[in-house]
């Protein structure tokens, strides 16, 4: 089994209902998911996303990088949240959604690797530990655009996001 990365794009009244009421929002999260799956669409069209076994690398990346949200854990907790997988969901509101997608837009993903190797996140034991080639950097480099593009259409729509690890 392996851990992925997930996120939902919530309107405000949608994220104002998913904490008073987590599990409605798991079940919106689902529901999302078994729709979009299997169908060929657009980051930007979708309300649903993954990063797979990639976000802890991302994670690490935009870290170092000093990103100015947390865009891979989530920023805030639901307070009576149940575990959706390997713990309870967290979300970023609108104005935080807004902030990362401005800033991920004027980042490249070559510049989010520049000056790493493969042993410094292999010493920094990166989930999955697949670490034994310079190339292996090259992994998330497919999904930094899509997820780019994910964030500025929820900015764009003024939404916020609910972000799970699965």
């Amino acid at each position: 089994m392996s851990m992925n990365g997930e996120y939902l794009r919530v309107t405000p009244e949608e994220l104002t209902r998913a904490l008073k009421d987590p599990e409605w929002a798991l079940d919106l999260a689902e529901e999302t998911q078994d729709a979009q799956e299997g169908a060929e669409t657009a980051p930007a069209a979708d309300r649903h996303f993954t990063t797979h076994q990639t976000w802890n690398l991302l994670d690490f990346l935009l870290k170092r990088s000093a990103f100015p949200v947390d865009i891979v854990h989530g920023e805030e907790p639901f307070a009576e949240a149940d575990d959706w997988g390997y713990g309870p969901p967290r979300y970023v509101t609108a104005d935080r959604v807004r902030l990362a997608a401005d800033t991920l837009t004027q980042m490249t993903y070559d510049q989010l690797i520049q000056g790493i190797d493969h042993f410094e996140l292999a010493a920094a034991e990166i989930y999955p530990q697949i670490w034994d080639s310079p190339t292996s950097l090259d992994w998330a480099r497919d999904l930094f655009i899509p997820l780019t593009e994910f964030f500025q259409a929820a900015a764009s729509d003024g939404h916020a996001m609910v972000l799970w690890l699965d």
